[in-house]
């Protein structure tokens, strides 16, 4: 797929949902481009895979707009899951089907046909690693494998727009080594989202940061930039000051 770098792959333009009475994304916006990795970080219960939610098309805003590659979420949903691979939290499959089983039905949803399918299928299973599971149902899986049958059913169709949320959770080390180089291959041609709780994964992936917390933005920058609110140099220290500085000016209690 031809890709435009100056236009933005995402653009969230004051992006709203409220569930009753819960405010959980606050009027949010920001733009991904193709090149970039973004490390969308913050608290238990921020507002990072609601937002995702709605930038995917599972949840509809209360208010605002979400555009992928020009195709508007709210009036043209179709073309907006066209356009995007997603990796939702939790492990999305049919627990009696098989992983052959599951990646053929994911492909065929996905439009692809004849050789293509195949050869989309193969490199896929050749990518993640599965080929030792194939035969295998979904629920008789690790965790570890069937967050990457997770992620292989994201990329089956080669999508420019990757949606991740915690891409690496459940993994071994050896496993999250994997995928994260597997990120940092795809990044120069696609724009990819990632949620993660793991910080080291912004040094290891990411080219940018969004950290929200109560639904709001609080920061938006570089790895380095990020650090740098740090007095020891140090990702983990950076998010707590930034979380804790706005939950002491909301007067509620700081989160670690």
């Amino acid at each position: 797929m031809t890709v435009d770098n100056r236009t933005p792959a995402i653009e969230v333009k004051g992006l709203d949902k409220r569930f009753g009475p819960i405010h959980a994304v606050r009027s949010i916006s920001f733009c991904v481009h193709h090149g970039e990795v973004l490390g969308f970080l913050g608290p238990n219960g921020a507002g990072k895979s609601t937002t995702m939610k709605m930038i995917t098309g599972f949840l509809e805003p209360t208010d605002g707009t979400v555009l992928v590659n020009g195709h508007d979420v709210t009036t043209d949903p179709i073309g907006v899951k066209a356009s995007i691979g997603y990796l939702p939290e939790g492990a999305p499959g049919y627990a009696e089907m098989t992983v052959s089983g599951f990646l053929d039905f994911v492909a065929d949803i996905r439009g692809l046909n004849g050789v293509e399918k195949q050869q989309r299928i193969n490199k896929i299973i050749e990518q993640i690693h599965l080929d030792s599971v194939l035969d295998q149902t979904f629920e008789t899986l690790s965790k570890g494998f069937k967050r990457r049958v997770g992620v292989a059913q994201a990329l089956l169709h080669d999508p420019d727009v990757l949606i991740m949320d915690e891409p690496t959770d459940g993994l071994d080390p050896n496993q999250k080594h994997e995928v994260r180089s597997l990120i940092k291959q795809m990044a120069e041609k696609k724009a990819i989202v990632i949620s993660t709780h793991i910080l080291e994964e912004v040094d290891a992936v990411c080219s940018r940061a969004i950290i929200i917390a109560a639904g709001q933005i609080l920061f938006d920058g570089t790895p380095a930039e990020l650090r740098a609110q740090s007095e020891r140099d140090d990702y983990d220290d950076a998010f707590r000051t930034i979380t804790n500085r706005f939950y002491s000016s909301q007067g509620e209690m700081g989160q670690s």
